[in-house]
């Protein structure tokens, strides 16, 4: 890749933060995490609990201090008392509020789950918002080989923190956690249409109102198989 560091100066010098970042390919932690190690903030990832049971690459995820988490579960919640640890021990956290990659056709910011609003709420450390584009021309969304020629090039812009001051004496109510990850994503929104030169959709794609292309696309191909075999 050849790489484009925006915003580093916004990075905290010293003390726990949240680095959120929009969410493209499988490639995204890493290049955020080689942002942030680049600029002496080595993070912590929130990730799904199935990548710490891939044989090797588990225990890597283990060893580096990695927390997982179960996700649509009661359990997801239990994820952020570990979460708060690394923060209040004055480590860098990463975090991707939608919690898989995004599903809009243009590849902007989709609606995002409320725990990152919460944790942010609750920890009240700075939420520092982190744009990344490029990155689906590497690895493109959804596949996992790499196109290594020629190299392309990648941006990650870091932030001001989000403005979250008013709503910290709210830390328990749930809409708070709502208005919260709202204003984050509105964020990364505005930054990567800046970065983009493109103007945003008038609305956010949202799974429960406009459907999961993947899941219907894998569901497709569940059918055309049931029917072969039918007709077989």
């Amino acid at each position: 890749m050849r790489v484009d560091w925006r915003g580093a100066e916004h990075l905290p010098a010293q003390g726990g933060f949240i680095a959120a970042a929009n969410h493209l390919t499988n490639l995204d932690a890493l290049v955020l995490a080689h942002f942030l190690y680049d600029h002496g903030a080595a993070p912590r990832f929130l990730a799904k609990h199935s990548l710490f049971q891939v044989p090797v690459f588990g225990w890597m995820l283990r060893k580096a201090g990695q927390i997982p988490v179960r996700r649509d579960t009661a359990a997801a919640r239990e994820s952020l008392d570990p979460a708060r640890k690394a923060l209040a021990e004055g480590l860098c956290l990463g975090i991707f509020p939608e919690g898989t990659f995004t599903r809009d056709p243009g590849l902007w910011p989709m609606t995002a789950r409320p725990g990152v609003g919460r944790l942010a709420l609750s920890v009240r450390v700075p939420v520092i918002p982190i744009a990344l584009w490029g990155v689906q021309d590497v690895v493109a969304p959804y596949t996992v080989v790499p196109h290594l020629f020629p190299r392309r090039r990648v941006t990650v812009h870091a932030g001001p923190p989000v403005d979250l001051d008013d709503l910290y004496d709210r830390a328990e109510d749930p809409a708070a956690h709502r208005e919260a990850t709202e204003r984050i994503m509105d964020t990364l929104t505005a930054m990567l249409a800046e970065l983009r030169e493109e103007q945003p959709p008038a609305r956010r794609y949202d799974t429960r109102r406009d459907g999961d292309p993947r899941a219907e696309r894998r569901a497709a191909r569940a059918a055309r198989r049931t029917g072969r075999r039918s007709v077989a």
